[in-house]
């Protein structure tokens, strides 16, 4: 992404079937700068000596949400930047609590709270986002996905130093790969380096998290987001019992 940046990145990527990533927003454009407060960069040392990459938001003032699949050991959260070559919030994740049904061959239940191991403190550059209450049936319109990864799938450059967003139509859920899901279709989305983010709609909570892009056989883009609304109690439950040091 940048040579200043502190971490180094391992892509991740499977196949079955078709061409599975985790993480990057494609054909968006830059964001308005400290316009999406609750997006964070989570660093992570993985078991098998890697580093990794991924996105995540703030939820409240000591937890953040990202995708179980960036599980990994010595974990740090960076927020309050837009470009990543200025200075950086560092917080250190105290314990992670992936949903106990994630499975990591198909990516279903794809997401993970983080406790940190100190409280953030809010400024005009970071805040937190709300999630939706109940489901009503209904999509929801006018969503869009944000992270620092590459701005087009032909670019050299694996990410992007300013914070890229992009609008996303969600489709059908009998459409997607994964229960438990929304899913958008088409060129512009997330890949590789953005999961864990939010999917933010109309009224600007966050419905889901960035969870895999599958490019099938056929040459369709899908893009799978873990649904919130699904995961509340789950959600709620952890941070009632785990929100006080």
């Amino acid at each position: 992404m940048i040579r200043s940046c502190e971490v180094l990145i391992l892509i991740l990527a499977l196949t079955f079937d078709s061409h599975v990533q985790t993480g990057e927003i494609y054909r968006g454009h830059e964001a308005v700068p400290h316009s999406r407060p609750y997006m964070v960069l989570l660093a992570s040392h993985k078991e098998d000596g890697g580093k990794s990459i991924c996105g995540g938001f703030i939820l409240n003032e000591d937890f953040v949400m990202t995708a179980a699949h960036c599980q990994a050991k010595n974990q740090t959260v960076l927020l309050g930047f837009h470009n990543t070559r200025n200075r950086k919030i560092k917080i250190h994740v105290e314990k992670a609590f992936p949903h106990k049904d994630f499975n990591a061959t198909y990516y279903g239940n794809d997401l993970m709270l983080l406790k940190l191991s100190s409280k953030i403190k809010f400024s005009k550059d970071v805040g937190s986002i709300a999630l939706p209450g109940q489901d009503d049936g209904s999509l929801p319109k006018s969503c869009s996905v944000s992270g620092w990864g590459q701005p087009d799938r032909t670019s050299t450059k694996k990410f992007s130093e300013m914070l890229m967003e992009a609008n996303v139509t969600l489709i059908g859920m009998k459409n997607c790969p994964q229960r438990k899901s929304y899913c958008s279709e088409g060129e512009t989305g997330p890949g590789e380096f953005d999961a864990g983010g939010p999917l933010v709609c109309e009224d600007r909570k966050a419905y889901g998290v960035v969870t895999f892009s599958m490019n099938k056989k056929s040459g369709r883009h899908i893009y799978s987001y873990a649904k919130i609304t699904d995961y509340k109690r789950w959600i709620d439950r952890i941070i009632k019992n785990h929100g006080k040091l």
